[in-house]
């Protein structure tokens, strides 16, 4: 298995420099991630570093909180695009699900799945702020909203992803869409345990040590 190309080689960092953000599309290069995870602003950045390489250059929205009004959301999206973007990661509004306001959580991302089109628009759950049944419905949710991913973390939360959380999404979910696993993981065991429950895709700073863990042990 190809791992790397599982990976979405993360810095979100609100102090990583240009310099830092550069190494990250180095890395990315070097290993063949399959795309590099950043704020929005380092976007462009980001895209000017891959070049013409087949990696893709995913902004995360409304990060870390979910909180923000969905005009904002949009436009941020969209922005993001223009810069070279060809993926969306958006934090839903928390705050909404938990207070039962379906309606609301649905109406923020179709909103954005909507300004977006056809690039692919992950949603981040935040599981650690979840009940089991609260991430049933985010699923649910995130189905309706014509999504293409559901996320387990941001990975600047309480904690990160959990096994039982992935696999209480990939239940829900079923094939309607894919499941990416963020937040905490720092190893290739973890990580394919993960994949093996039902995660798409891997967000991890880590990506470089894990490769390099993966190499030494195919050594010996």
């Amino acid at each position: 298995m190809e791992l790397n190309r599982y990976i979405d080689h993360t810095l979100l960092s609100a102090s990583a420099t240009e310099s830092d953000i550069l190494k990250l599309c180095e890395e990315a290069l070097k290993y063949n991630f399959y795309s590099v995870c950043v704020n929005s602003s380092n976007v462009y950045l980001a895209k000017q570093a891959l070049g013409r390489s087949n990696i893709k250059v995913c902004a995360v929205v409304g990060f870390p909180l979910g909180a923000m009004s969905t005009e904002a959301k949009v436009f941020e999206a969209k922005n993001a695009i223009d810069q070279g973007a060809t993926e969306i990661d958006m934090v839903m509004n928390i705050g909404r699900l938990k207070s039962k306001n379906h309606l609301a959580v649905l109406k923020d991302i179709s909103a954005v799945k909507r300004a977006i089109g056809l690039t692919t628009l992950k949603v981040i759950l935040e599981i650690s702020e979840l009940s089991k049944n609260e991430i049933v419905k985010a699923c649910e949710i995130c189905i309706d909203a014509k999504a293409d991913f559901v996320k387990t973390s941001t990975g600047f939360s309480k904690s990160g992803a959990t096994l039982t959380a992935i696999k209480i999404m990939r239940k829900t979910v079923r094939n309607q869409l894919k499941v990416k696993a963020s937040g905490g993981i720092r190893d290739v065991e973890t990580a394919l345990k993960y994949i093996e429950v039902g995660a798409d895709r891997i967000g991890a700073s880590a990506g470089v040590a894990m490769m390099n863990n993966q190499l030494s042990n195919a050594q010996y």
